[in-house]
Formats: C-alpha cells, sequence, structure tokens
C-alpha cells in the first residue's frame, strides 16, 4: 500500500482539477419525457466559450425554484449533454459560484443511447452545504466548465446542450434537471431521459456469482480462523501515518453488537510516534477486481476519551502494488473519512478516490475523487461497484461519485480496512486518546454489479442461512 503522508499533497493540489461527484450515471433510462411532470425548477444557461472550438466547456448554470416549498438543492442533479471527441476523457472544474464551488460537485458518464450530439454528459450536483432555495429564489451563477484531460482543444459544435449564442442568461431545456430522482425539467437527447435511482430497482441479488462473505465472527486477533479465512491482521511497520507508529494487531477486537459480530480497530496516540499505534486487516490475496464491494462501517468523529483532534482516517478499500513509479497497472479505490480533517481540509470530510497511478519521488499522482464535507459519524453503508465503464461509490443506497473508465483496474487487487493518523499536528496533547472503527461485514461479488439494495438482500440471506463465512472467488 502507497503511503498516503505522500497523498496529502495530492489531496490540496487536485481539489479544485479533478472530477468531482455526488451525481447519477448510466442508470436505466425511463420511458416518457420530461415534459410530463411539474416543473419543480427551472434551469438558465449561458457560456463564454461560444467558439465550435474552445479549450474548456464554459456551461454556466442557475438553478430556479419554481415549486411552492423551500427546496434542498442537495436533492438536485443538473444534467448538460456532449458528444465526446474520440476516446478523450475530461475533467471538470468551478470557477466560480454564489453557493461556493466547494458545495458544487461534477461528474462525467456515458449515455446508454448515444445519439449524433451526445454521447457522454455531465451531471452537477450539490452538498449539504450548498443549502436550500425558497419559492422563487435561484443560485445565482455557477461559472463551470470542463476540458479533456491531455488539454489539446475540444469541440462544442456537436455538443447537444452547447448554445453558442447564449452570451447571456436564459432558460434552457437542453439541459435536464432532476429532484429527488424525478425529472422536471428539460428534453434529453432521444432515449436517453435520466432517472436517479431506476424505477423500482431490483432488490433481488442475481443468482450465482463466485463471492466473498465475512460477518467477523472471531474471538481475538490471533484467532486461527482469522488466517484460515485469508485475512492478514497487520504487525509490520511503515507507512502510511504518523512515522516511527507501530501497527498494532492486539488493537483489533471482535465482539457483539445489535446481534452481530463485529471487528474493532482502535488507533490510539498520547501525541508521540512511540506512543501512536495505528491498526489494519487485508486480505492476503490479491484476486478481487471488477463486481460489487460492501461493508458496513461505523465512523467515529471523538475519541473514547481524552482531548479530540487529532487526523485519523478511517477507511474501507481496495489496492494492488505499485510496480514501477506511474506503472499504469496500479490500481486503488477508497473510502476515506477523516473526522477531524487533515490533508489541509479543516473538519470531517469523505473522499472517495480512483487511483490509475502515482510517482512518489517527485509526487506525482493520477487519480478522480469526490468529496463531501459533513459529519459521518456512525454506522454507514459502503457499496463500490467496478464494471467495464465505470466506478460507482454508493453511501447509504445513495449514489455518492461515479468515476471514468480511464481509471478502472487492470489488475486484481486485495480488500482492506484500516485506521491511522496522518500527522500530530492536529492535537499535541501528550494526554491518551483513542479512537475506534468498527466493521459489521465485508462482500465481494466478483463480475456482478448490485445494488445496494441487492447487496442488504445478499448479506441478509447469508444470516438467515446462518453462514458467517464463504469465499468462491477464485485465485487470480
Amino acid at each position: 500500500m502507497k503511503s498516503r503522508t505522500a497523498s496529502s499533497r495530492l489531496r490540496i493540489a487536485a481539489a479544485a482539477s479533478v472530477a468531482m461527484a455526488m451525481g447519477t450515471a448510466g442508470l436505466t433510462a425511463l420511458t416518457g419525457t420530461a415534459s410530463a411532470a411539474t416543473d419543480d425548477v427551472t434551469v438558465q444557461y449561458r457560456t463564454s466559450a461560444t467558439g465550435v472550438t474552445a479549450d474548456q466547456a464554459e456551461p454556466w448554470l442557475k438553478v430556479r425554484n419554481t415549486g411552492s416549498s423551500t427546496l434542498p438543492l442537495s436533492s438536485v442533479k443538473v444534467r448538460y449533454y456532449f458528444k465526446a471527441d474520440s476516446a478523450a476523457t475530461y475533467r471538470f472544474a468551478c470557477s466560480w459560484a454564489v453557493k461556493g464551488c466547494a458545495n458544487i460537485t461534477g461528474t462525467f458518464g456515458t449515455l446508454a443511447n448515444p445519439t449524433a450530439t451526445a454521447d457522454r454528459y455531465l451531471d452537477i450536483g450539490f452538498t449539504a452545504g450548498a443549502g436550500t432555495l425558497a419559492p422563487g429564489a435561484d443560485t445565482g451563477d455557477m461559472q463551470l466548465r470542463f476540458h479533456r484531460a491531455d488539454w489539446q482543444t475540444l469541440n462544442q459544435g456537436d455538443d447537444y446542450s452547447f448554445g453558442p449564442s447564449q452570451t447571456s442568461y436564459a432558460d434552457w431545456s437542453k439541459v435536464t434537471a432532476q429532484v429527488s430522482g424525478s425529472t422536471v425539467w428539460g428534453t434529453a437527447p432521444a432515449g436517453n431521459d435520466p432517472t436517479d435511482p431506476p424505477t423500482d430497482p431490483p432488490t433481488d441479488p442475481p443468482t450465482g456469482g463466485q463471492s466473498l462473505f465475512d460477518d467477523f465472527n472471531y474471538t481475538s486477533y490471533s484467532d486461527p480462523k482469522i488466517s484460515a479465512n485469508g485475512w492478514n491482521v497487520r504487525a509490520n511497520s511503515g507507512g502510511p501515518g504518523v512515522p516511527g507508529a507501530t501497527w498494532a494487531p492486539e488493537n483489533v477486537t471482535f465482539a457483539s453488537s445489535g446481534g452481530n459480530s463485529i471487528m474493532n480497530l482502535r488507533t490510539s496516540t498520547a501525541g508521540t510516534a512511540e506512543s501512536t499505534k495505528h491498526t489494519e486487516v487485508l486480505t492476503k490475496a490479491t484476486k478481487f477486481k471488477n463486481g460489487t464491494y460492501a461493508a458496513r462501517v461505523k465512523f467515529a468523529d471523538a475519541p473514547l476519551s481524552g482531548p479530540d483532534g487529532d487526523h485519523l482516517v478511517q477507511t474501507f478499500f481496495t489496492i494492488n502494488d505499485l510496480k514501477a513509479p506511474m506503472a499504469d497497472d496500479y490500481a486503488e479505490y477508497d473510502f476515506e473519512y477523516l473526522p477531524n480533517g487533515g490533508w489541509g481540509e479543516p473538519a470531517n470530510i469523505l473522499y472517495t478516490t480512483s487511483w490509475e497511478t502515482y510517482n512518489p519521488d517527485p509526487w506525482q499522482a493520477v487519480n478522480q475523487h469526490t468529496e463531501s464535507r459533513q459529519s459521518y459519524a456512525g454506522w454507514h453503508d459502503l457499496v463500490l461497484t467496478i464494471d467495464n465503464s465505470s466506478i460507482k461509490y454508493y453511501v447509504d443506497g445513495q449514489l455518492f461519485g461515479t468515476h471514468d473508465a480511464a481509471y478502472l483496474p487492470e489488475r486484481p487487487m486485495s480488500i482492506n480496512f484500516n485506521q491511522w493518523l496522518i500527522d500530530l499536528a492536529g492535537q499535541t496533547s501528550t494526554t491518551a486518546r483513542s479512537y475506534d472503527e468498527q466493521v459489521d461485514y465485508v462482500l465481494h461479488v466478483k463480475d456482478q454489479v448490485l445494488t445496494p439494495a441487492q447487496v442488504a438482500a445478499k448479506v441478509s440471506a447469508y444470516r438467515t442461512a446462518g453462514t458467517t463465512f464463504e469465499d468462491k472467488v477464485p485465485s487470480s
């Protein structure tokens, strides 16, 4: 696993340039058109990049609440449609926004039914920090842009949503808007009406599928079943985290909670490297690639006792090894919760990050991430799906982010949980304190994309059958 100390530089530098997402992508299309719905919002559009070719597209937008009640912006998604240039990948950015660029997210997706003017889209979403819109109010300016990842000139002339004559704001029906998953504004390219989530999504998991399931029904970190079931409780030294800290297997314990067995990872410190103990549990095999990954994880915002404020990272992720700097077969997919900030962030933030590669020295990285600045203390259902077109992250049944096909894995990976301190600068007290991250279960289904509802159904089926562990995933 690469050093996350190095990734602190990336988190700060990449925040303005990588694609961020809390929108929808590539889900089953609805029949019918948006005109059948009662408008709750309208979308206005203008552009300052009016040329057929340009360095970047600049869809500037305003969203207005045309309903009769206050509208949480976090329930709104706006979709801009365009025709991709050959096999180009794209990056989203926000130049300025009345609501604050930190509260606006963007992600790219591929249309299920490409047309002559659209085969891709950009979804614009809002974090909870964007607040609400009163009836009749609008978001004000959102000066958005996107560009090719290689910064080559892009062609806007064949883009469905592009309006070269729109140099001042006006209603624009060639972008669509959704409120709580229902399309309420605009007309999509033929056959591509968005839906989030799909209408009546199935809850029964697909039959078959080679799966790993573990309910973490063990007695202690030294229980021989842990190793027999393919897990390693880390004891070796090294990164990530505070240099000189210890990875303490004895701090991984097991207990019962709510009728289920849980794994507890405890990280502790008294403000020095020598007193800092990190924890990690990972699969010994690197045999997991496409499919569905899921875990129920409890994050903590505060220590069990003692002063708060440490720059803590609580995780669920998959990873393989970096064979050489900037090797293109490296892969890593992370859920990382920072309850007290870190990496330049002042407070709690949840990251999901998809890695293509990196160079440790001098630091250079290629990745895409989604972020949400709010507390995630408590239990959360985390789902990651990887197929041949995209990477999707779900939190508590809601799509959190969709990342581009450019970040798909080339080689199998391991499955990991760890908890560690980025540094000792968040809280300098020498009073002892400890933090717990808990894990209820982990599930991987090889080569099948499950919805969060299907994941819940599959876990329930294991537990109903009394199955606490199964691993039918073949070695790579």
